[in-house]
């Protein structure tokens, strides 16, 4: 399935996997995570539901949120809202 997660140090990581603790490395923690679907029509990347384990992505724990790079572009949506202001999106 296509799942996201926010780690303990703002990155943003996706993948297809099965379970959302695969797409964490070993040490990382996981501050929530959903999932994601592309739509290049609108140049969007939205973002829905919750982990299992993990709960909804906590956004108020971030001021920065490092996405991969083949993201820029794409405006985020988490459950068809844009993410908070605060938030500043940098590309690593």
């Amino acid at each position: 399935m296509r799942k996201f997660i926010i780690t303990d140090d703002d990155r943003f990581k996706y993948g297809d996997v099965r379970m959302h603790k695969d797409l964490l490395a070993p040490g990382e923690k996981c501050m929530g995570g959903g999932f994601y679907e592309f739509d290049f029509v609108s140049n969007r990347l939205l973002l829905s539901g919750r982990s299992f384990d993990f709960g909804e992505p906590k956004w108020h724990c971030h001021s920065v949120l490092r996405l991969p790079r083949e993201l820029r572009g794409l405006r985020l949506l988490y459950e068809r809202e844009a993410l908070p202001e605060e938030i500043t999106i940098e590309y690593v």
